[in-house]
């Protein structure tokens, strides 16, 4: 029955399956790190042409039943500033639909994220609308090239809230946005979503179990346990991205 699920074996789509309520759990939880994780294991077993816009398919689902889930906590006025910069980001994305120099990317994020969970702040002028919408902008553009955004999305929603439940909820909901675009971009570039279409519904349904379970626990967090946890998994995210990017320098 799972073989039918994909182009993979079955005994990988049961794994896919099960890792995507684990990430989802995770990412609701702690407010990232799911996604990451997810397409590290991902890119392993999955063709390089198709593991960013089935990624891409699958945390949709994630991040919207969150989103749906937290619906309250949202900052409305902050997506509202985020998501013409989404449009934005897809419609570049959908003409410039190659990578970026190897490892420069990775490095470059990895720096951001950093500064951002440990340097003195940014700028009060980055936290208003026209930082948002730059940030909406490029995000999505880089999701759309390498999948890698989520860290750098949750580091621009770390400055705008100090309490866990709106910064878990409107991160969600940008990135509900953000990968909603992927539909459009890779449909346009003639990705075939019709052969993977069972494995990212068996995604995303066990994305909204763990989804559920996650948020459970999230509300049994204190403000400070949630704000540590949610700093280290930034910084333990953008390590690894800071890791990769000197392995493909040295490789290229």
């Amino acid at each position: 029955m799972l073989d039918a699920f994909s182009p993979l074996s079955g005994s990988i789509n049961g794994l896919l399956v099960a890792l995507s309520a684990l990430t989802s759990a995770l990412s609701a939880a702690v407010g990232i790190g799911g996604g990451s994780l997810l397409i590290m294991v991902m890119a392993q077993v999955m063709p390089a042409t198709a593991l960013i816009p089935v990624h891409g398919m699958v945390q949709l689902g994630s991040n919207g039943g969150r989103a749906v889930m937290t619906w309250r906590h949202i900052d409305r006025g902050l997506l509202a500033a985020f998501l013409p910069g989404v449009v934005l980001g897809a419609l570049a994305a959908a003409w410039l639909l190659v990578r970026l120099p190897s490892g420069v990317l990775e490095l470059c994020i990895a720096a951001f994220v950093m500064f951002s969970c440990w340097g003195p702040g940014w700028p009060r002028g980055w936290l208003r609308r026209g930082g948002t919408f730059l940030a909406g902008a490029l995000t999505t553009l880089l999701s759309s090239l390498v999948g890698a955004s989520g860290p750098l999305v949750a580091a621009v929603i770390k400055q705008h809230f100090s309490e866990r439940l709106p910064r878990v909820a409107t991160f969600a909901a940008c990135m509900t946005a953000q990968h909603l675009t992927k539909a459009f971009v890779f449909g346009v570039a003639g990705f075939v979503f019709r052969e993977w279409l069972g494995l990212m519904l068996a995604m995303v349904a066990a994305g909204l179990v763990g989804t559920w379970l996650g948020l459970r626990l999230l509300h049994r967090l204190s403000e400070h346990r949630f704000d540590v946890l949610f700093k280290w998994a930034l910084t333990l995210l953008a390590l690894r991205l800071t890791w990769l990017g000197i392995q493909r320098l040295l490789a290229a």
